[in-house]
């Protein structure tokens, strides 16, 4: 069984709110609430957590807004943000402005718990590992540091997964199903999901760059390739 964390819970629907302190409470976790966007932050930038559970809709502040403060505050704490928009463009905006993760309502709790437990597995620190290469980009896999050109780029954990997948699998191409099943092992969310991060990692790699590097290979899956080459190996 995996060890008790520390979660924070910002939600103001009372009911659902309860539903997850009670679930997350059973599963031994130490859980604290808030029931509106300015406690919210109150809590996340004073306490310690291994998991933030945030809801987009909240008074006072927004869930996305609570996402950018803490990030421009160097709060590192992954968050699983909570949202009833289940369209892309949406998931997208929550995924650039910081979050981690995403569930649309109405989930299972079962999922919740999924979630939760990948997110924190993948936020505690490692053994130091190689640094990754291909092209100009480079990722530490002790540090977590990505950097194209010498620039530093800051990536959210499922987009860095998914960025560490294709340079350890590049030049070769990555379908669907091993990417998705990298990042949520065999219960991958609904079809946007892998979308909305492959999105986040190709704006944040790709768009300040003159070359891009993320290659969609139809029909295939996705490569990553030095600037210059296609998506098929050759050059652009």
């Amino acid at each position: 069984m995996d060890a008790p964390l520390r979660i924070l819970v910002v939600e103001d629907n009372p009911d659902l709110a309860a539903n997850l302190i009670d679930f997350l409470a059973a599963q031994r976790h130490l859980v604290d609430a808030a029931g509106d966007g300015l406690s919210g932050l109150r809590l996340a930038e004073r306490g310690h957590f291994d998991v933030i559970l945030l809801d987009l809709m909240l008074p006072n502040l927004s869930g996305m807004d609570i996402c950018r403060r803490l990030r421009q505050h160097g709060k590192a704490t992954p968050i699983l943000m909570l949202t009833a928009r289940a369209s892309l463009d949406e998931k997208i905006a929550g995924l650039e402005a910081g979050a981690d993760d995403y569930l649309v309502k109405p989930f299972a709790m079962r999922e919740v718990a999924a979630r939760i437990q990948a997110l924190a597995r993948r936020s505690r620190p490692g053994m130091i590992g190689p640094v990754l290469c291909v092209g100009d980009l480079t990722l530490d896999t002790g540090s977590l540091s990505v950097r194209r050109g010498g620039q530093e780029l800051s990536l959210p954990r499922i987009p860095l997964r998914l960025l560490e997948a294709l340079m350890r699998a590049a030049p070769g191409v990555l379908a669907r199903e091993e990417l998705e099943r990298t990042i949520w092992g065999d219960a991958p969310p609904d079809s946007d999901a892998l979308r909305s991060h492959l999105h986040v990692l190709r704006t944040t790699i790709d768009k300040p760059f003159g070359q891009p590097m993320l290659h969609t290979a139809r029909g295939l899956g996705w490569r990553l390739a030095p600037p210059g080459e296609g998506a098929d190996g050759t050059a652009a």
